[in-house]
């Protein structure tokens, strides 16, 4: 027999174990960037759950310099790279995409896929400070092969047509208009040109800062790890500013980039545009989101 008392005393107990696993739960900061991609680099967001992310990007060519100016109207008559393409959320946490990519360097008419897991995630007050994805990225060239060319589209193995990244993004959300990014990566080419390395090592970095409610500056920054890539030989880091309009399902971001790839197996080893002669471009990319 239940004591009159004890009713009020199991009332009180359950609350205080609702309130307590309520307090518990972590309070995660949201978009940390607004869009998946920055320039040219990863963001650590992934698709919402059940949703698909139908993305079009394009970079046209040289702006000024040597290939540019007004006989090409200021690169706008030459395409660069385009890719069309599309990422579904398995998760809130993990997500999968598959593209189709010209190519501008190196590998042709590709088909791209793409997995993201962010395996962590800030959360406000004094929880996690930071937020880390993975994303590893798989590049098959379907272009036919070059009989006896001496080149790399020579495919002389079917695994010549591959090319890999992986890279680890870790970032952070300073307040509501600032966000920073670093991400160390790995590259690796089956088949490569020359003298150089199937496996490259480099570093990216990329931030936005809010301006207003609809408008984001976006930059990013990736460095190789190769005695080859050198200014004396040609190469440069890949660097990129844009800005990002945010208009209810869609992203829209129109960039300046020096590369000339859009994938990472393209643009981190085969950037040989130099910003100081007038080599860089402008690209852009349109993402609508469905929720499904």
């Amino acid at each position: 027999m239940i004591r009159n008392w004890a009713i009020p005393v199991l009332f009180c107990f359950s609350s205080f174990l609702l309130n307590a696993q309520e307090d518990s739960k972590p309070e995660y900061v949201y978009q940390t960037f607004k869009s998946v991609k920055m320039v040219n680099m990863h963001s650590t967001e992934t698709i919402a759950k059940r949703t698909l992310d139908i993305r079009i990007g394009h970079k046209f060519g040289d702006l000024a310099g040597a290939n540019g100016g007004w006989q090409t109207f200021y690169g706008l008559e030459n395409a660069a790279d385009i890719m069309i393409g599309a990422e579904y959320g398995i998760t809130d946490n993990i997500g999968v995409g598959i593209a189709r990519v010209k190519g501008s360097q190196g590998l042709f008419q590709n088909m791209v896929g793409t997995v993201k897991y962010r395996f962590l995630r800030q959360t406000k007050g004094k929880g996690m400070p930071l937020t880390m994805t993975f994303v590893g990225i798989a590049n098959m060239s379907t272009q036919k092969k070059i009989e006896d060319s001496g080149t790399i589209q020579e495919f002389s193995k079917f695994g010549h047509r591959m090319a890999y990244s992986a890279q680890v993004i870790l970032a952070r959300k300073f307040g509501e208009r600032f966000s920073f990014q670093v991400s160390p990566g790995y590259v690796h080419r089956n088949i490569v040109p020359g003298l150089d390395t199937n496996g490259l090592f480099f570093v990216g970095a990329a931030t936005r800062i809010q301006i207003s409610k609809v408008y984001g500056i976006i930059a990013d920054f990736n460095y190789p790890f190769s005695a080859l890539r050198t200014a004396a030989n040609g190469y440069y880091p890949s660097i990129g500013i844009g800005l990002e309009m945010e208009t209810g399902g869609h992203i829209f971001q129109v960039n300046f980039t020096n590369s000339t790839g859009i994938t990472e197996t393209d643009y981190i080893p085969y950037t040989r545009s130099n910003w100081a002669d007038g080599q860089f471009r402008i690209s852009f990319t349109i993402s609508r989101i469905f929720n499904l």
